[in-house]
């Protein structure tokens, strides 16, 4: 059986990852101990996680015309992700800043750069395109545009509504499965996050439009509106990217066919197996690893 076919439409950033003690209240400064440069943006990270796990995944983005542009490419090269639909704007390429404390917790800031230039209408879906990945670090217009063309394909639309924004009804009608955490289903349903019952939370997602909801819950598992999962153990180095892995496996394995709920636990184990790698590691993760950390 020939791999699943996946494109990824977003984001590409540099991250600069910074360990440090906490993260810093309003007005204090910290000291760092280390910093560290990495391929991210949703989009690419999405990507490679698919391509991890087995998938021919395709990527449509845009760089910008710096430096990071080509370190960026590189990266997509590296992951064995197919690049033609990354497009070259002027001006800078996408980045983000992390703050990793010791426990594994981060927060993030990003500058979009060329992101927000990117052109859906110049994007070609690849040949046997089975799901087409979607997040909100690109424009919510660009979102829509590849959503009605995929429908329209009759290929599956995944949203990964991260970060969060106000999300339209007609992409949400579009959309065949949406994946959110705890604080995005929240602010999705503007109501606060510690009130927030995950599996009537996805069920009201559902009821907004996509066909089936996902939320992920981190070391407590997942609840969807038909079902939910316990966590698979995993010793945290750092969560850094977890959601990201979560989502590009499980695009990788319902495109082959797999009920999603099934797909779904391949995904937290593909997650379990990010978070406990280092990060300087986790290129080397394949669909083979994956399975053995799911079967235990």
């Amino acid at each position: 059986m020939p791999d699943p076919v996946i494109l990824s439409a977003g984001s590409l950033h540099l991250d600069v990852i910074v360990e440090a003690p906490g993260l810093p209240r309003p007005d204090q400064t910290l000291a760092g101990t280390a910093v560290t440069y990495a391929f991210g943006g949703k989009g690419g990270n999405q990507a490679a996680a698919a391509a991890r796990a087995g998938a021919e995944a395709h990527m449509a983005g845009a760089t910008g015309s710096d430096d990071f542009a080509a370190t960026l490419r590189a990266a997509l090269d590296a992951a064995h992700v197919r690049r033609a639909g990354v497009q070259t704007h002027p001006g800078p390429s996408g980045m983000s800043v992390a703050i990793l404390d010791p426990t594994g917790t981060y927060g993030a800031i990003i500058v979009s750069g060329a992101n927000l230039l990117y052109r859906p209408e110049a994007t070609a879906f690849p040949k046997r395109c089975a799901a087409l990945l979607l997040q909100n670090e690109i424009p919510e217009a660009a979102n829509l545009h590849l959503a009605r063309r995929a429908a329209s394909a009759g290929i599956r639309v995944i949203l990964n509504a991260a970060p969060a924004r106000p999300t339209s009804p007609e992409l949400l009608r579009l959309t065949d499965l949406l994946i959110v955490n705890r604080g995005e289903a929240a602010d999705l349903l503007g109501m606060p996050e510690a009130t927030l019952n995950p599996g009537a939370a996805a069920k009201a997602l559902t009821a907004l439009g996509p066909k089936a909801t996902i939320v992920t819950l981190g070391a407590d598992g997942l609840a969807a509106d038909r079902f939910i999962q316990s966590p698979i153990p995993a010793k945290v180095i750092s969560t850094h990217g977890a959601g990201d892995a979560f989502t590009g496996a499980l695009a990788a394995e319902w495109a082959r066919g797999i009920p999603l709920e099934t797909a779904a636990r391949f995904a937290q184990a593909a997650a379990s197996l990010h978070v406990a790698t280092p990060p300087a590691d986790r290129a080397a993760i394949t669909e083979t690893a994956i399975r053995q950390r799911l079967t235990g």
